[in-house]
């Protein structure tokens, strides 16, 4: 079964990566992501060795999001960021082919385990099955 298996992060997470500490989130040193970047590899490397990615890819920083909806007249309505109101987005994600909830369970908290720096906060780790049902006829 496939799995979207998501993390989540702020603004002011992206600030603290480079360097730029915030009142929610401290900042990080080079060694700190060192340590992220290797854990995140080793789990994309056994991830692929075992057939079990699909896809996975950290994204970019909230400010650069664009929020695209339409008038009432059906013209798009352009919106970029950043999102003061928004406060936890999805920082990256693995689409993943798992035999089974549990071994995708145990995936997410491999994940959840990563290293960090002390009073950075913490986020859970969101797992969804991808629904492979098809269209629906009614």
């Amino acid at each position: 079964m496939k799995y979207l298996v998501m993390v989540q992060g702020s603004q002011a997470d992206y600030e603290a990566m480079v360097g730029r500490p915030t009142e929610s989130s401290p900042a990080w040193t080079k060694p700190d992501l060192k340590a992220m970047f290797a854990h995140m590899n080793a789990i994309n490397e056994e991830l692929t060795a075992k057939g079990e990615m699909l896809d996975g890819q950290g994204l970019a920083a909230p400010s650069t999001t664009r929020f695209v909806t339409v008038d009432g007249d059906g013209r798009p309505v352009v919106t970029d960021g950043p999102y003061a109101e928004t406060k936890e987005v999805i920082a990256g994600y693995w689409l993943l082919d798992c035999a089974s909830l549990e071994r995708v369970t145990e995936i997410a908290a491999q994940v959840a385990r990563c290293p960090q720096p002390a009073g950075a906060p913490e986020y859970a780790v969101v797992v969804r099955p991808v629904d492979e049902s098809g269209p629906r006829q009614d």
